[in-house]
């Protein structure tokens, strides 16, 4: 391990990684349902505040931190702006979970607005694309993203292949990506928490793919959780033979960990005929440059205006790079007019923003420190292990393969994936990764003082050990012995979180610091608008000339 030695002369730089959060929630009115009321003002400007702002809706709220590098300080912001938000909104909560909750008529599901400027413009018009090529419901799925990054010093410090310190990042960083594509099939397994899902989110060809959920009260004997002593085809029996009560508002997927990342979740026609290549930065921007320049037949029959409203902001198979849906994405912060594949290639890779993650509901932020801690861990050996090139043009379809058995099949004690050496029990593959990830948990904790490190990696040893440890386990669990559906149950989680949450003092100084940058969020935003001296077409014009793969050094 040659570049583990290197990493071991250098190990004090492991200080300065960098982690970040985007928590994604739908807000639920006093009555516990979708919220229908705009953005709340209180909350500032969500085109311009840092740290509050919207997602796809204005009902899905995202709360953002800072970088920061330790796990005690990023869950210190993250807890701040989560008892800010909801102290501020007193009659409402988050909804726990990924999946949505009960979800009105698509007509009545509102698409976020973000002001009269002409980026605001475009950032709703976006959105109203999403709409047209994948449905409003669908966007009112819920993730967590974790933005990861290694110091610049530790990465020219690496024995990465390049002729300049960006090439030697950029290459790092890609080789980051393919062994997280490799390996995150793990991460499914031991944080999906989307197994169920609400009947409303559903149509009758999705319903019929799935089972509704049965119960049978506190004496519950699962018809397809992994209870190891549970074969496959004893739980068949039991599901089908089963007398239990059915919560037909409930639907799930037997074994599954993540519905959410699944077909059943962000998938399309257009972009899953985009192959990406993740052996090199270079061929990675060619095929998202191609990819938004690139019309679409079925997304021309739609228009880009309709009643001389516009619909969607062009007819390619992405509006704009953000649309395309990936488990993990190089990132680089780029300029409002900037396009971010044209940053990325100016500038390089500056941090990989992890994509796959479910909302946890028995975390009442959405994700624990715990699950922080294994994902720094997880993230270094994704650095550091040999990674060799993909073939088949840069994708690895054994990985992708890997991931969708685990996401649909996970639960399964005798599922079987594929690596190097052929088929392999995935609980066994998985106990193997553990004990190669342990010497960077090590190196971790002894670094930063902080045992979470190694907590963290024996309690998710323990899950391959036990599933029953795991959230998804634990949520169909929950919803048959309370008997409740999916939508009720959550409901109660969602209120109890909300509490908690509530429940954290801030200091003055701090509620007056969000208080004002809700105010200067306004201030920045009137300063745009004011700004504005050509018309949105113009604006839309140049916002896709602004495109290149050879920006200008």
């Amino acid at each position: 391990m040659p570049q583990f030695s290197q990493l071991l002369t250098h190990r004090a730089l492991l200080k300065d990684i960098r982690r970040g959060i985007e928590r994604e929630a739908l807000r639920l009115d006093d009555s516990l349902q979708f919220a229908h009321d705009a953005h709340p003002h209180v909350l500032g400007s969500a085109l311009t505040h840092p740290n509050i702002t919207t997602d796809y809706s204005e009902s899905l709220i995202e709360l953002i931190t800072d970088p920061h590098t330790s796990v005690p300080a990023l869950f210190k912001q993250l807890q701040e702006v989560h008892a800010f938000t909801l102290q501020q909104l007193p009659e409402q909560s988050l909804w726990s979970q990924s999946m949505p909750c009960e979800l009105p008529a698509e007509a009545d599901i509102p698409i976020a607005e973000y002001g009269k400027s002409n980026s605001g413009k475009l950032r709703h018009i976006y959105r109203e694309g999403l709409a047209v090529r994948y449905g409003k419901k669908m966007q009112c799925i819920a993730g967590l993203h974790y933005n990861f990054s290694l110091p610049d010093a530790l990465w020219q410090a690496l024995p990465f292949a390049g002729n300049t310190p960006k090439e030697r990042q950029n290459n790092g960083y890609m080789a980051l990506i393919r062994n997280f594509k490799r390996y995150s099939w793990l991460l499914m397994y031991l944080f999906g928490a989307s197994p169920a899902v609400n009947a409303s989110f559903l149509d009758d060809k999705q319903k019929a793919l799935l089972k509704p959920l049965v119960h049978c009260g506190a004496n519950m004997t699962t018809g397809m959780m992994p209870n190891k002593a549970v074969t496959s085809e004893r739980a068949a029996t039991i599901d089908e033979h089963s007398d239990m009560a059915s919560t037909a508002n409930t639907y799930y997927q037997p074994w599954a960990t993540s519905l959410r990342m699944s077909d059943l979740g962000y998938h399309n026609d257009a972009q899953s005929n985009l192959k990406s290549c993740f052996n090199d930065l270079e061929s990675f921007a060619k095929q998202i440059y191609t990819a938004v320049t690139t019309s679409w037949p079925a997304y021309e029959k739609i228009g880009t205006q309709k009643d001389g409203k516009w619909i969607q902001l062009n007819t390619n198979i992405l509006q704009i790079e953000n649309e395309f849906y990936a488990t993990i994405r190089p990132k680089r912060s780029h300029g409002r007019c900037e396009r971010p594949v044209t940053a990325l290639m100016k500038n390089g890779i500056q941090y990989i923003e992890v994509r796959c993650i479910d909302i946890d509901p028995f975390a009442p932020l959405g994700i624990t420190p715990t699950t922080c801690y294994f994902l720094d861990s997880f993230l270094l050996f994704c650095a550091i292990h040999d990674s060799p090139l993909f073939a088949h043009g840069g994708e690895c379809p054994i990985s992708e393969a890997n991931f969708n058995a685990v996401v649909n099949n996970g639960l399964n004690p005798e599922l079987v994936l594929q690596n190097d050496k052929g088929n392999v029990l995935m609980t066994q593959w998985g106990l193997e990764l553990i004990e190669q990830i342990r010497p960077y948990a090590e190196l971790l904790a002894a670094e930063t003082n902080d045992d979470g490190y190694l907590s963290a990696l024996a309690q998710q040893q323990a899950k391959l050990q036990e599933s029953t440890l795991c959230p998804s386990h634990r949520v169909i669990k929950a919803l048959q012995e309370t008997g409740t559906d999916f939508n009720a149950y959550f409901q109660q989680i969602s209120t109890q979180n909300a509490q908690k949450i509530r429940e954290y003092t801030l200091s003055s100084e701090t509620t007056r610091a969000f208080e004002q940058q809700s105010v200067d969020s306004f201030i920045k935003q009137a300063a745009i608008e004011a700004a504005d001296s050509i018309s949105f077409e113009e604006y839309l014009q140049c916002f896709t000339k602004a495109l290149t793969l050879h920006p200008e050094c």
